[in-house]
């Protein structure tokens, strides 16, 4: 049975969130998310001088993330009247956890809740950590709901809300780290299942809620400081960014971000991709596939992911594997098989598992590596592609019919 933790017990309470999703005015901006210039401005608001800010700077953004503390208090060589300054001004505290749901398999999911900021209420977001074998990977959103509309996905029958900032795509990685004790002087919850070494968080992707290149500048900005080497310090070859195939900002997204690229291409045919993932009408595969050979860094040691799931009767044929082979010819590359996550309403079925095999194995001996997705998390319904916000959330009796497929098989050193 999945676990699903009491937000209201004394021992997890002072851990969450406490800021206030209301969105009045005069909500204060958070420091997370800005960069240092913007963070030097918020200094010099809070009356800090010229020759001290790049040291102030420094101090801010070495206890966020690095230490990842939420709470002014805790900046322990910052001066009692600077911290004061920065409280009546700032915030740096944590999204309100509307749940927390643990999966007997150590995968999780959590329900987040953020302020309107002009969607008229608050909204809520899924993140979710899958714990492996050497490494944990945690599913970031960057927008409530989702405007691609791809026939097979659950998230896509969910009307955009509105973009994530910076900050609250950046806060699903702090909330992640320190809910699982992956910040110095934090403690991992007892019974967790996490890597056995290393950082308890040592991947992200970019495969949540939303398009992520339809929300450029955020995610850029949130990505760029999660890979700065003073303070998380993730390497861009253990982030991931997946897109249904926005062309103009795959270029940018390899000259301005650097991280490594997924596609979710899922057909191999203009017209039945036309139909799957429809921002190939905008944007078809011929174009997709040339910005796919044109990504900067691109190299056996930074290869492509492509996300290709199971239609039972669609695009699982023998054919659209011989087919699939020769459209990825000169990419290096590796192909994601996953087996489609029936849901209510849905007009596919998943493909047999012996013809996903087929699949696979016709993939690999052309010389692609092609795992099949391992179901993860299916007791809690932390599904590739299932991600919804509460508003939108399945009845129950449905929402046990689903069957879950976790991210599996990115940011490989």
């Amino acid at each position: 049975m999945p676990l699903t933790i009491d937000l209201k017990d004394n021992n997890t309470r002072d851990a969450l969130a406490a800021r206030a999703a209301s969105g009045a005015p005069g909500e204060k901006p958070s420091l997370i998310g800005m960069s240092r210039e913007e963070m030097a401005d918020a200094l010099r608001e809070a009356g800090v001088t010229d020759r001290q800010i790049k040291m102030r700077v420094q101090q801010l953004w070495h206890w966020l993330y690095v230490r990842g503390v939420s709470d002014f208090a805790d900046m322990l060589n910052v001066s009692k009247e600077l911290r004061s300054a920065l409280e009546q001004r700032y915030t740096i505290a944590r999204p309100e956890i509307v749940d927390e749901q643990i999966s007997a398999d150590g995968t999780r999911k959590w329900l987040l809740r953020f302020p309107p900021r002009g969607a008229g209420k608050p909204v809520e977001i899924e993140t979710v950590y899958i714990p492996e074998e050497g490494r944990g990977t945690l599913c970031i959103s960057s927008q409530v709901g989702c405007t691609l509309t791809c026939s097979f996905c659950h998230t896509g029958t969910q009307k955009l809300v509105r973009n994530l900032t910076a900050e609250e795509i950046l806060s699903q990685l702090l909330l992640a780290r320190e809910r699982l004790g992956d910040f110095p002087d934090k403690e991992t919850p007892q019974g967790a299942i996490v890597p056995g070494e290393g950082r308890k968080v040592s991947n992200i992707v970019m495969m949540g809620m939303g398009e992520p290149l339809y929300n450029f500048d955020n995610v850029k900005k949130a990505l760029l400081i999660a890979s700065d080497n003073e303070g998380l310090s993730l390497s861009k070859r253990r982030i991931t960014l997946s897109t249904s195939g926005v062309v103009p900002e795959i270029y940018r997204t390899g000259e301005e971000i650097g991280v490594m690229l997924a596609i979710s291409l899922h057909a191999v045919h203009d017209d039945l991709r036309d139909e799957l993932v429809p921002i190939n009408k905008k944007y078809p595969i011929k174009e997709l596939m040339q910005a796919c050979r044109d990504y900067p860094g691109l190299s056996n040691a930074r290869r492509i992911t492509f996300e290709y799931v199971m239609l039972k009767g669609i695009n699982d044929s023998l054919q659209d594997a011989r087919d699939l082979v020769r459209l990825l010819k000169g990419i290096p590359a590796k192909i994601n098989l996953i087996p489609f996550n029936p849901w209510p309403g849905s007009a596919y079925e998943c493909s047999d598992w012996e013809q996903i095999e087929t699949f696979a194995d016709f993939i690999n001996q052309a010389g692609y590596a092609s795992p099949i997705r391992t179901p993860r998390g299916r007791d809690i319904l932390a599904a590739c592609g299932q991600l919804k916000s509460e508003s939108e959330r399945l009845r129950k009796a449905d929402r046990l019919a689903l069957e879950a497929m976790m991210i599996a098989g990115h940011g490989e050193t």
